[in-house]
C-alpha cells in the first residue's frame, strides 16, 4: 500500500510539475518583446516645405493596450524617460523636442507614489528650421526614438527604434499637412 501512495504522490507531483511550466510558458509567450510594444510613425507639418521656412515634424507613439512607457518627466530618477533624439542632415536644423505631461497611474508595483506614464497614443513634437539652401527633393531625418515599456506585471528591457522622418523639400512652396496634429498652422 505504502509503494503505490508513493507512486501515485509522485506521478501527481509530476503532473503538476509540467502543468506549472506549461503555464508559465504560455505566460512568457504572451509577453511582447520590447521593439513590439510601441509603433513610432513620423509626419512632417509641411508637404511639401520651403526652403528657409520652420515646420515641425510629430512623432506619433502608439503604445499597445496593456502596457505603458515612462512619460519624460519619471516620476523617480531610476526610472528610463522617453527620449527622442534626431540627427539632422545638412541644410537642417532640429530644436528642443516637445514631449506631452505624462498622466499619473497607480500599480501593484507602485503602492505608495503613482508613475508618470504615457499610454495609448502620444504625440512628439520636434521643430525643423529647413536651411535656405537645403537640398530639394525628399529628405531624411533620423529619429531615435527610447522609451521602457511596462505592464501591471512585468517592466521590458529598454528599447531604441529608428524613426524615419521624409521631408519633401521645395524652392518656393509650402503647403500644410496633417492638420489634425499640427492644428496652429
Amino acid at each position: 500500500m505504502t509503494l503505490q501512495v508513493s507512486a501515485r504522490s509522485g506521478a501527481i507531483v509530476s503532473m503538476m510539475a509540467v502543468a506549472t511550466l506549461i503555464s508559465a510558458a504560455r505566460l512568457l509567450a504572451q509577453i511582447p518583446a520590447a521593439r513590439d510594444v510601441v509603433k513610432p510613425a513620423a509626419y512632417a507639418s509641411f508637404e511639401p516645405v520651403a526652403r528657409g521656412k520652420e515646420m515641425e515634424i510629430a512623432v506619433v507613439m502608439k503604445i499597445r493596450d496593456g502596457y505603458h512607457v515612462n512619460a519624460r518627466q519619471t516620476t523617480f530618477d531610476y526610472l528610463i524617460p522617453t527620449d527622442l533624439q534626431a540627427d539632422a542632415p545638412t541644410g537642417f536644423k532640429t530644436g528642443a523636442v516637445s514631449y506631452p505631461k505624462g498622466t499619473l497611474h497607480k500599480f501593484n508595483f507602485t503602492k505608495d507614489k503613482p508613475l508618470n506614464v504615457y499610454t495609448d497614443t502620444v504625440v512628439l513634437r520636434l521643430p525643423v528650421s529647413v536651411g535656405a539652401n537645403a537640398p530639394l527633393g525628399e529628405q531624411h531625418i533620423a529619429l531615435k526614438l527610447r522609451y521602457q515599456a511596462c505592464s501591471t506585471d512585468v517592466c521590458l528591457p529598454p528599447a531604441t527604434l529608428p524613426v524615419d522622418a521624409v521631408i519633401h523639400v521645395s524652392a518656393k512652396e509650402s503647403n500644410p499637412s496633417h492638420a489634425e496634429l499640427f492644428p496652429k498652422q
